[in-house]
């Protein structure tokens, strides 16, 4: 049975505008950009425009199942789409490397490999992003890991051409950071970066533009983290369409019918859970893991909010598999 959201914000605090207020000093430059770090902060005290939002409570189709990608022992991680060239990249670890070694790969629709590119010492994926520029895909991601195993993480942003079997040309943004990763946003064009500041993780969104062109001063909000549940949860990633943020979490069972992955809305402006649910979007897979989150807007304009899992075909079988789900109820 589907469970209620197990959080729901009826108040505030503190106003938009005293929040943004109260952190407008607290800039912090890092490497090529700086990032705002202690309290709320918006651009011109405004922060972002309400804006319509996914029903995470509603049902989940599918895109595909079971697709092998190009490194085979190892599952999805973070993925993103070109809206404008109408393709689909996602990430993972590649085959026989120590772990913080990256591969991006160019899936179709039906989730066949198109093409792939190697990223080295980048760190684990959990979440990317995409720029069309012209007919070209520029990926957003993590590099720079601060370790060369599984819990290695980048210490800063890179964003480079999607070139199949191509070296990457990369140009690096916000050096030093901790932990850091990022999601765009393809409808409205802007880029959350989440990354540890201060031993928490915090979320800044910035006008995709501005990002591609080196400037980070100026977040149309930045906000931390907040509780997810009550008990420890296992992050799995996260996107953003508009004004607010979801994320997954959740583990891999051997037993289908052990189902924890969940959904969460979170109002960027003030850094709220709006709404939080399980799903059981591709319940029967085997070995179902929660691995990332996108927004596309299709050629029809209906806007979707996917969820990938990884999976196996059996417990015993090194072979892993892609798998994506989208909701598609819009209100507002």
């Amino acid at each position: 049975m589907s469970q209620n959201p197990v959080q729901c914000i009826t108040s505030r605090a503190l106003s938009r505008r005293s929040l943004f207020r109260a952190g407008a000093a607290t800039a912090v430059a890092l490497g090529a950009g700086a990032l705002l770090t202690g309290t709320a902060a918006a651009v011109d005290g405004e922060g972002i425009p309400a804006s319509p939002y996914i029903d995470i409570t509603g049902p989940s189709s599918d895109l595909f199942r079971s697709k092998m990608l190009h490194e085979s022992h190892h599952v999805m991680q973070g993925f993103a789409f070109d809206n404008v060239n109408r393709r689909l990249f996602v990430v993972q670890l590649q085959n026989g490397t120590s772990g913080d070694d990256l591969c991006i790969n160019q899936l179709s629709f039906s989730g066949e490999v198109l093409g792939s590119m190697h990223v080295p010492h980048a760190g684990h994926g959990v979440s990317i992003g995409v720029e069309p520029v012209g007919t070209a895909s520029y990926i957003w991601m993590e590099c720079d890991a601060d370790g060369t195993t599984t819990d290695a993480r980048g210490t800063a942003l890179a964003r480079f051409k999607f070139v199949n079997g191509g070296t990457p040309s990369m140009k690096k943004f916000l050096t030093g950071s901790k932990t850091i990763t990022c999601a765009t946003d393809p409808v409205y064009q802007r880029i959350a970066v989440r990354r540890s500041e201060g031993g928490r993780m915090w979320y800044s969104v910035f006008p995709l533009a501005s990002a591609a062109a080196g400037d980070f001063s100026k977040p149309l909000a930045h906000f931390p983290q907040p509780a997810l549940s009550t008990t420890s949860v296992v992050f799995q990633g996260y996107t953003i369409l508009g004004s607010s943020l979801y994320t997954l979490d959740g583990s891999g069972h051997a037993d289908s019918a052990d189902i924890d992955s969940y959904v969460t809305r979170i109002d960027m402006n003030t850094g709220t859970v709006e709404a939080r649910d399980i799903t059981r979007a591709g319940s029967t897979l085997v070995f179902r893991e929660p691995e990332g989150l996108a927004v596309y807007r299709t050629a029809d304009g209906e806007t979707r909010l996917f969820l990938g899992f990884g999976s196996r075909s059996s417990m015993d079988n090194v072979n892993r598999y892609a798998n994506l789900f989208y909701k598609n109820i819009l209100v507002g």
